[in-house]
């Protein structure tokens, strides 16, 4: 299984360094979802160690917020610089890991970081999660894998 921070590292080297897209700590984290989701969907498995949270803003991966908290607010852009002094290499990801993901940006990375929030809460695993809680409140509740594999499997259909 894949390391959460290197599917990210990824992602922001591909968005940012070939062209300087726009990339917001928001939208990092809603890619890293889809990445995930479509996984489950596909394979029946997570394609990384990570879980999400249902967010005010969406699904969340502590472990990458917590690597942004002090330097980035959820809007903040994220370029090549934040990755200067990470200890990263591509090489445990496969060409078929790197195909994947780059699938996955193909459709969702053309989104605003806010389209994809609105996508987001749109869909079952999020609300779900959120359970009774109101939109404005805080939440912290793991979005269950089993419901983000049924449902993005479902839409595959």
């Amino acid at each position: 299984m894949k390391n959460i921070k290197d599917v990210s590292n990824y992602v922001i080297f591909r968005l940012t360094s070939e062209g300087g897209g726009s990339l917001s700590h928001l939208k990092l984290q809603k890619l890293l979802y889809y990445i995930q989701s479509w996984n489950l969907a596909y394979e029946g498995k997570p394609f990384f160690k990570g879980t999400f949270q249902a967010w005010i803003h969406g699904p969340v991966n502590r472990s990458i917020y917590n690597q942004f908290k002090d330097t980035k607010y959820m809007y903040s852009s994220i370029n090549l610089k934040d990755l200067e002094g990470v200890d990263f290499s591509f090489q445990d990801l496969s060409n078929d890991d790197k195909t994947f993901i780059d699938g996955v940006l193909e459709v969702y990375a053309p989104f605003s970081d806010v389209q994809l929030e609105k996508m987001t809460h749109d869909e079952t695993p999020w609300i779900e999660a959120r359970a009774d809680y109101p939109a404005y409140e805080r939440c912290e509740n793991d979005i269950s894998e089993e419901t983000m594999a049924s449902y993005y499997g479902e839409r595959l259909k």
